[in-house]
């Protein structure tokens, strides 16, 4: 279940992918909160250098295995604005981070791609249940799915 308070982390996530639209980047952000509601790390996605496996959730996993205990990092939550794709599913499980919330989904991107003539990526859209045997995950947000999908539409626009 999303929380109104899950929704203001959510909101943050669409900001950063903003950033990231406006330094050149796909539009993707995430933010890593702790189980007392103290936010750990925040990142937005850095591909446009070449090096696609800079995602900010793949960021959060890395910095997680580094910064907190295995305890600390099954009782965080990843928000992001757009759904794990599988290389960041997979780091979110092998470093056991807990909960994920998302405001857009994986298919939902898929869908908006082919509305707009984007030739799809080269990785399967799988749901995040469909890489990790256990994991609490909670999303789409339409309202916020919908801005989501502006900024991809900006995007592709350019």
């Amino acid at each position: 279940m999303i929380t109104e308070k899950d929704k203001t982390y959510l909101t943050r996530c669409v900001e950063l992918a903003a950033q990231a639209l406006e330094k050149g980047d796909e539009p993707f952000g995430s933010v890593l909160v702790s189980a007392g509601d103290v936010v750990l790390f925040e990142d937005h996605n850095h591909v446009s250098g070449g090096d696609q496996t800079q995602h900010p959730e793949f960021a959060i996993a890395r910095w997680a295995a580094e910064h907190l205990s295995a305890e600390e990092r099954k009782q965080a939550t990843v928000y992001t604005s757009g759904e794990h794709c599988p290389m960041c599913a997979s780091a979110h499980g092998l470093v056991g981070l807990g909960r994920i919330v998302y405001a857009s989904s994986s298919s939902q991107l898929r869908e908006w791609k082919q509305e707009m003539g984007v030739r799809e990526g080269n990785l399967h859209a799988l749901r995040i249940q469909d890489v990790l045997k256990e994991s609490e995950v909670d999303g789409p947000v339409e309202d916020l799915a919908e801005k989501v999908k502006l900024l991809h539409r900006q995007k592709h626009q350019m």
